[in-house]
């Protein structure tokens, strides 16, 4: 061995840390393996999920233009833009208009289907290309023949209703020949989630049909190309603002092509967080593996650190050396991880390129992978420099004894207090790049308190093990006292296995709940169908109908407006301070509605309801929730554009909603006199008292005979269509989540490994004392049984507590306990613990008592 006396200058070394550091790894990596692989999989995770978020916000970006359509798009609901609207557009550069709605489409068979319904002009589309089959000019498939106009459809709607190209379908009392199965729309991503498949007609044809109604439910887009010269970001800014300054009070809702899908984004955006959340758990899991990892080397270097000492190395220079190494095997793994999280995007477009709905472009991002890197070395930091500052001070004889026993060292409070400054850089980096700052300060607050708690649990389980009374089985009595007794494994199981159960069950937890919401048995008080687009004037006839149709069932229905949000007790809406969940209301078109009455499913919680005769200034009801996320309170105002026109209203109250019955209900709801005058529509309910499919398609075929410019929604059609997209997202957790829970059976299982030595030493000197192999594996047994047990209550309870908050809290959505779930989570539990024991105790049990004892 080389002596710390060795000169050091001279040039080949820098500093005697890193030179001792590098000469003991030479000897390899053993005992470090969980070490690396723990960082690797956290930096795995976070290097994974930003490296593809930031090639599909790449994508988006680049493709922005035709996504959008256009380079600047300005929408209106329940109005078309008037002449002077559409000319002053037309000053700028090439328009095209395009007009969603919902509608029913009937076969020939008289096979009903809910559709979303896209008219466009010539001009469409000004980027991009819709994919077609045949692959004809568009303005031929659309064009009018003979009295039928063309169509293209989605294959979806093809499929549903048994059609082929070339039958012909009707709307309202127009009809419509399918001359091409619409493969894909270059501006779908800008149009969100439909409720059924598109089908895409001309102009012409949507106004020979009865659809547009005064305050119809129809989303008016005139999509902006501007001149070659003039097509840069810079440009589109400058265009807007001229709009909004010479057309102050048309309403618009104004997207560029910077943001295309603004709610793409901010869903990609928290899905994001989301998952780099997970991947966080992960390495937190990870750091507890670090810290087993870097207690069990100090333990075996006991000897090598005495010489260094005895020869003259200082207690900074034994640090010194030992912390270089942890950070050099930080290093390796967090590197491991970043190869890999970096080739996830080109594995997923090489993978799944030719069917992915996004425009995902696969690069290496650097900023995601320098800030995964940060993560891997501050974790391996904060949980690696405790055993560390333990043993810097000790002093030589201290060092020999823990060879013999082990004796806990609290570290100094300078090492105390640098190993909490790198956990609050740690805390700032998570809080301060989150793109939800409260739920990242969230995750935080959370993770700390179950660390405090579980080392709270492995305390409490060793008490309550060291006051049992002693047991007549040896057996028994041997596995409560392994539990207390001076190194016992308690404390690092628990630690390694209790935060990735806590984190399994709250996903679980979370995913068991979106199911039972989106999946299974609708509420018992849901509606069975929405009726939209009801003319205001056939209102009270349309009611009657559906009585007559369905005595049996309830009916409700109420007038609706589409409007803006402008302004809010005197600041712009763009000004406003939302929070991040409540800011979607500032965003796009709300619908509205009046009453006199309180409407069903709420309940006013603050101020009163205004009389049934009220006819001073207009007054609105808000949902609370939103009120205090906008910070408004009552007799604030409230100005919402609608049709055009600016309305100014006072907050006479604040309302709770039950959002779970699935009836009619708005975030703002004015005094009947607010829009006295303005053309709207209603939208009805039907609550069915028996509801299957033969009634549910009588019920829409009736409907569409008597009403045929009434769209009909069937209720749960549109569950099972958000409930597919709630259970890819499910998938994408439960996957990262599956990173977390490798983590902590590799960290379970090091910690396992890190007590191997003292097992063989047990094992031997019980055997050489007569005890047999069975007992002892059963008393192994027992006791692993039994701090599995205790660490996967823990695991259960705080996981469904955490769940119950997310749920109830940020999604806002009842909360059911999963028992089934729960109690799989607390078996697999133990039959990791027990096996992962077990296994590293038969590897004791054969080791010959002759070589153990002539090394004690």
């Amino acid at each position: 061995m080389s002596t710390v006396s060795e000169p050091i200058a001279g040039g080949r070394m820098a500093a005697l840390p890193v030179r001792y550091a590098l000469r003991e790894l030479r000897g390899g990596l053993r005992g470090f393996y969980v070490f690396i692989a723990c960082i690797a999989l956290g930096v795995l995770a976070i290097a994974g999920v930003g490296s593809v978020a930031a090639s599909l916000n790449d994508g988006l970006v680049r493709e922005g233009r035709t996504l959008l359509g256009g380079d600047v798009a300005f929408s209106l609901f329940q109005r078309e833009a008037k002449p002077e609207e559409i000319a002053f557009l037309r000053t700028r550069g090439q328009v095209s208009l395009a007009a969603t709605l919902r509608a029913m489409v009937r076969a020939g068979d008289a096979k009903l289907a809910l559709v979303e319904l896209k008219a466009v002009d010539g001009a469409y589309p000004l980027l991009g290309k819709a994919e077609l089959q045949p692959d004809l000019p568009l303005p031929d498939i659309l064009a009018e023949r003979d009295g039928v106009f063309g169509a293209a459809a989605d294959p979806a709607l093809l499929a549903r209703l048994d059609l082929k190209v070339g039958d012909t379908v009707s709307i309202d009392t127009v009809r419509f020949q399918i001359r091409s199965a619409l493969q894909a729309e270059p501006d779908k991503l800008s149009g969100g989630i439909g409720l059924g498949p598109r089908f895409l007609i001309s102009e012409a044809g949507l106004r020979a049909t009865s659809l547009l109604q005064p305050g119809s439910l129809v989303r008016w887009t005139y999509r902006v190309r501007l001149p070659d010269n003039a097509k840069d970001d810079h440009a589109a800014a400058s265009f807007i603002a001229d709009t909004r300054l010479t057309l102050p009070s048309a309403g618009w809702e104004i997207r560029s092509r910077s943001n295309a899908s603004p709610q793409l984004e901010r869903t990609i955006g928290r899905f994001t967080q989301f998952l780099t959340l997970v991947g966080l758990a992960a390495l937190l899991v990870g750091g507890v593996g670090v810290a087993n990892a870097v207690k069990s080397h100090v333990d075996r270097r006991t000897e090598v650190i005495a010489a260094f000492k005895a020869l003259g190395a200082t207690s900074r220079d034994v640090f010194g050396i030992y912390l270089v190494q942890v950070m050099v095997l930080a290093t390796i793994g967090s590197i491991i991880g970043l190869c890999a999280g970096a080739t996830l995007p080109f594995a997923i477009v090489g993978l799944f390129g030719n069917i992915l709905p996004l425009p995902v472009i696969p690069a290496i991002h650097s900023d995601e992978l320098a800030l995964s890197f940060v993560y891997g070395l501050l974790t391996a930091l904060a949980f690696g420099m405790w055993p560390l500052g333990r043993v810097r001070d000790v002093p030589v004889a201290a060092l020999f004894r823990e060879a013999v026993i082990a004796e806990w060292h609290r570290p100094r409070w300078s090492y105390l207090v640098l190993i909490a400054g790198t956990v609050a850089l740690l805390i700032a980096v998570v809080i301060g790049l989150s793109y939800d700052k409260r739920i990242a300060a969230v995750f935080v607050v959370a993770a700390a308190l179950v660390f405090v708690l579980l080392r709270g649990i492995a305390a409490a389980v060793m008490a309550i093990a060291r006051a049992l009374p002693r047991s007549r089985f040896p057996m028994l009595r041997l596995a409560v006292s392994n539990i207390y007794r001076p190194g016992a494994l308690t404390p690092s199981v628990v630690l390694s296995l209790g935060l990735g159960l806590a984190v399994l069950v709250t996903i679980t937890q979370i995913d068991g709940n979106l199911r039972r919401q989106f999946l299974a048995q609708l509420p018992e008080q849901a509606p069975s169908f929405f009726f939209i687009d009801v003319p205001s004037g056939e209102a009270d006839r349309f009611r009657g109908f559906l009585k007559d149709l369905a005595p049996q069932s309830a009916v409700e229905d109420v007038p609706m407006l589409r409007g803006r949000i402008v302004a809010a007790r005197g600041v712009r809406a763009e000004d406003l301070k939302a929070t991040t969940d409540t800011e979607w209301v500032l965003q796009s078109d709300r619908g509205l509605t009046y009453t006199a009455e309180i409407p069903k499913g709420s309940k006013v919680v603050e101020g009163e309801w205004w009389s049934k005769t009220y006819s001073g200034p207009p007054l609105v009801s808000i949902e609370k929730r939103i009120a205090d996320g906008l910070g408004l309170k009552l007799g604030d105002d409230i100005v919402v554009n609608v049709l055009g026109r600016d309305i100014t209203a006072r907050i006479g109250n604040m309302r709770t909603i039950d959002w779970q019955g699935l009836g009619i209900n708005f975030v703002l709801v004015f005094s009947p006199n607010a829009f006295k005058g303005a053309p709207h529509t209603h939208v009805a309910t039907l609550t069915e008292a028996r509801s299957d499919a033969a009634e549910d398609a009588r019920v829409i075929r009736k409907v569409a005979d008597a009403f045929p410019m009434v769209t009909s929604v069937r209720v749960r059609e549109v569950m099972e269509t958000v409930g597919s997209v709630v259970s890819n997202l499910a998938l994408a957790i439960r996957g990262a989540s599956a990173v977390t829970l490798i983590s902590a059976i590799l960290v379970l299982g090091g910690a396992l490994a890190a007590g191997h030595r003292h097992r063989v030493y047990d094992a031997v000197i019980l055997k050489t004392l007569g005890a047999t192999r069975l007992r002892l594996l059963g008393a192994y047994a027992l006791e692993y049984l039994m701090i599995g047990f205790a660490t996967a209550a823990f695991g259960v309870i705080a996981g469904s507590v955490s769940a119950w908050l997310i749920v109830t809290r940020l999604m806002t959505l009842s909360f059911a306990w999963q028992a089934g779930s729960a109690a799989l989570v607390v078996l697999a539990a133990l039959i990791v613990t027990v096996g992962l024991g077990l296994a590293g105790t038969l590897l004791a049990l054969n080791q010959k008592p002759a070589t153990v004892l002539r090394n004690l």
